[in-house]
């Protein structure tokens, strides 16, 4: 089910009121937005709010022997990349930037955030359909000006059916075979990339996957490993290295 309204501060921040207030929304229900006026992204961003553009959330609820809830935000974006893969299928450089970013080489097509309160888990999903929005320091990307003509509720309902099935999957216990499908998207290792910690100071590397639990894994030049559970993820330009 997809609900639609015309204007939202926030999907994500309307579930989240509606779970304050005691509700329970469905899982697999969706709330879309035509406009919102305060999206937001990871640490606080601000992201557009372009009209055509996809904005929703929805809700997961954690049960018993499920996987940890963080890898929710890497099979989200595999339900993205499939969703952008169902609507324009010959479009070249689509792949997924740990933990939550699609990309069109290398410039973001799309963003998730996920919020948890209780047992239940606001995944919220901005694609750039229509339009994309002016990000100081970050190359963005839209499928209109790619040659894409994706009307918004065409891809909502692809989504809805691809975040459904992987769903399912994960609470199934499907995760391991989950990560190796990310995996097979995301930028490979070996890419170049700079971590910023939680006081935005860089470290240089190369990826080197991700652990059984989603956790990044950044390989220093001298061969050690670093495990990055949270952080700006940054890949690096090969005529920048």
């Amino acid at each position: 089910m997809i609900e639609t309204v015309p204007e939202l501060p926030s999907t994500n921040a309307a579930l989240l009121a509606r779970l304050s207030g005691g509700g329970r929304p469905s899982e697999g229900a969706w709330l879309v937005a035509d406009r919102q006026t305060a999206g937001r992204g990871r640490a606080g961003r601000a992201w557009s709010d372009g009209a055509g553009n996809f904005m929703g959330s929805t809700v997961a609820w954690l049960r018993a022997g499920d996987p940890i809830a963080p890898t929710l935000a890497l099979v989200a974006g595999l339900a993205v990349h499939r969703a952008v893969r169902d609507v324009a299928q010959d479009l070249p450089g689509l792949s997924l930037k740990w933990p939550n970013d699609v990309l069109v080489d290398g410039a973001k097509l799309a963003g998730i955030l996920l919020e948890r309160q209780g047992d239940a888990i606001v995944v919220g999903i901005g694609v750039n359909l229509a339009s994309a929005p002016d990000v100081p320091g970050r190359q963005t990307q839209s499928l209109a000006a790619l040659g894409f003509d994706v009307p918004r509720d065409a891809f909502a309902a692809r989504l809805e059916t691809r975040w459904s099935l992987l769903l399912s999957r994960w609470h199934a216990g499907e995760w391991p075979a989950l990560r190796e499908e990310w995996l097979a998207v995301a930028h490979p290792a070996g890419t170049p990339i700079v971590v910023r910690d939680g006081e935005g100071e860089p470290i240089a590397g190369t990826f080197a996957g991700i652990d059984a639990n989603g956790i990044a894994l950044l390989r220093l030049a001298d061969g050690t490993m670093r495990v990055i559970a949270a952080g700006d993820v940054e890949l690096v330009a090969e005529d920048k290295l």
